[in-house]
């Protein structure tokens, strides 16, 4: 496997030399900006060997380095390990980014290279305005990985279908409505999509063509008095083009958006720009671009009425699979033989058994001791360890319902404990609690709330290094925005009603064990009076907590009071659905704080 990336890198720096390249950049992106992309797109894989969802790799022609977030350092060392791919640790003090890299690597009148369909117009905005003084020249039009990659898997074409109105809450054309009412108050003429969970959303439509992720390839321009759809062919079925046919829609060839842009010179166009690619965006002379965050991805966040509740039964269903799961695996280790793939395979079986289950959200993570310090672990064939009757075993998951998308994480002790153990279960679920029953002014933004979810653990000189909440789709993507939880300026989105997010804060320590507690909550009103309006959060996942990792010492009489009311509230929503075992040992669970 080393082998084959340090032979890869050595054709890539063939390719580099006879097109005068001096540095190629390879993302994690598809044509679409998408965080999870398809087999075809797997392209700083293939370089590099590292597997995370997210990162960027530099190639020059004597080095290379892999930048990548604080979920993927551990796993990053691993891979990258024999490569001769340097690991760029991002955001951490003095490590460079990527353009301070490149401004110190390379000289004046350079040339920089990468696939302009898998970079956005915003990146190169700023790759030009960080090397301004280098005069530099960029080489997008041609895919060099495209021409070194045998056996390239091939862009994928599953059959899409319709999500109906009982789990959309609002027909395309109602949607397509607001769009075009938008572009009115923009006074622009059209709006440019080109990421897929909104294309999806925007038309009622659901594919196969990205794992784990229910969305098609696919772009879309909604002008104020057409609609286009662009797909490959045989996505869409006779029956179901004619039905957009019929909502105004005008279904095209994929690729046939690279030729239609290029007729938008006399128009004013919106678009995100971090959103479309530069080889697209580069066709375009419109009189006028608005770059904002695109308008399907406000609406989307905000669920509606129907959304919430269809939300309210994917996630009873998921509490039924995962508190089965978690009852079996502490019945049953020790006593037969149980690893990290095998627990994975079988928390899904659970799932499969619940109505109207399309798969999973994501690749399972499934960490035991150590690897559940390895934020986004995925246990392979190589890797994997049995799962032993002591310590924690870190359990990360998510089921894709056609009510909805859930994302939950358990950290389950299997043994007995030892205090210092104890003490980091309490302190990440003392602020995943003081966060989930938050309560707070309209306009309250992530960056805001965050620290409700770190101060326990800041209290004593501990932290986690990712961000604390995402927004979650409805039978889509398990990462959405406009809005997040984290400390950061980017979590600068006011909550809304409707909105999910995950509430997941965690601690890391490596070579001993990792603890993350997630649920899944939706922001509601709590009161409006003459003092504002104030918002809340209500919980979605309905798996219990665990009892037996609970140092009760430091709770407050706040803390056992949530989380009785919250077994209560699970112990309720799931008892019809368990067997008689399983529904006692939920009820001692209830009853224990």
């Amino acid at each position: 496997m080393k082998t084959d990336i340090i032979n890869n890198l050595n054709n890539l720096r063939k390719l580099m030399k006879e097109n005068k390249i001096d540095a190629y950049i390879v993302p994690t992106n598809d044509f679409h900006g998408s965080e999870y992309v398809g087999d075809y797109f797997k392209v700083r894989s293939f370089i590099s060997g590292f597997t995370g969802s997210a990162g960027t790799v530099v190639v020059t022609l004597d080095e290379a380095g892999l930048w990548t977030d604080g979920r993927y350092f551990l796993q990053a060392e691993d891979e990258l390990d024999g490569t001769t791919i340097d690991l760029y640790k991002s955001l951490e003090p003095s490590v460079p980014t990527i353009f301070e890299f490149l401004d110190k690597k390379l000289d004046k009148d350079c040339t920089i290279g990468f696939d302009g369909k898998l970079v956005s117009i915003d990146f190169v905005e700023q790759l030009k305005a960080s090397l301004s003084s280098k005069n530099i020249n960029i080489f997008y039009q041609h895919d060099l990985i495209d021409q070194i990659w045998d056996n390239r898997p091939s862009i994928s074409k599953e059959k899409a279908f319709e999500l109906s109105l009982e789990y959309t809450g609002i027909s395309r054309v109602d949607k397509f409505n607001k769009i075009k009412e938008h572009l009115v108050s923009l006074k622009a003429d059209l709006l440019l999509l080109t990421s897929l969970d909104d294309i999806a959303w925007l038309f009622n439509l659901r594919g196969n063509d990205v794992a784990c992720n229910p969305v098609l390839l696919s772009y879309a321009v909604v002008g104020k008095d057409y609609i286009k759809l662009y797909v490959n062919d045989g996505v869409l079925d006779k029956e179901l083009i004619k039905k957009l046919n019929n909502d105004g829609v005008i279904v095209l060839p994929y690729n046939d958006i690279y030729n239609d842009v290029k007729l938008f010179n006399n128009d004013v166009v919106v678009y995100q720009k971090n959103k479309v690619n530069y080889a697209l965006v580069s066709l375009i002379n419109a009189k006028k671009v608005i770059n904002e965050v695109n308008y399907t991805t406000i609406l989307k966040a905000e669920k509606n009425d129907i959304e919430v509740k269809n939300a309210y039964t994917a996630h009873l269903k998921d509490g039924v699979a995962v508190t089965k799961f978690i009852y079996w695996l502490k019945s049953n280790v020790g006593k037969i033989y149980i690893d990290e793939i095998t627990a994975s395979e079988k928390l899904e079986e659970f799932r499969k058994e619940q109505e109207s289950f399309m798969g999973i959200s994501f690749e399972t993570i499934c960490g035991y001791k150590e690897h559940g310090a390895i934020i986004h672990y995925s246990a392979t064939p190589l890797s994997k360890i049995e799962v032993l009757p002591k310590s924690f075993l870190l359990v990360d998951s998510g089921g894709q319902y056609l009510e909805g998308t859930t994302d939950i994480t358990r950290t389950i002790s299997l043994g007995e404990l030892n205090d210092k153990e104890k003490l980091y279960y309490t302190l990440v679920l003392k602020g995943h609690l003081d966060l989930s029953n938050a309560i707070f002014r309209n306009g309250t933004t992530g960056a805001q709330l965050d620290i409700l979810a770190r101060k326990h653990l800041y209290a004593h000189g501990l932290n986690y290094n990712h961000g604390t909440g995402h927004g979650v789709g409805s039978f889509l993507n398990v990462h959405e925005g406009p809005q997040n939880i984290s400390p950061t300026p980017r979590a600068s989105y006011p909550f809304k009603e409707g909105m999910i997010t995950s509430n997941e804060p965690g601690i890391y320590l490596p070579g001993e064990f990792g603890i993350r507690i997630e649920n899944l909550v939706v922001c509601k009103k709590y009161i409006e009076n003459d003092f504002g309006k104030f918002l809340c959060f209500d919980d979605l996942t309905l798996v219990p907590y665990d009892i037996e990792a609970i140092d009760k010492t430091i709770l407050s009489d706040e803390d056992i009071a949530n989380i009785h009311a919250y077994h209560e509230r699970v112990f309720e929503a799931l008892k019809d659905y368990l067997t008689i075992d399983e529904k006692n040992w939920l009820y001692n669970i209830k009853e224990a704080i």
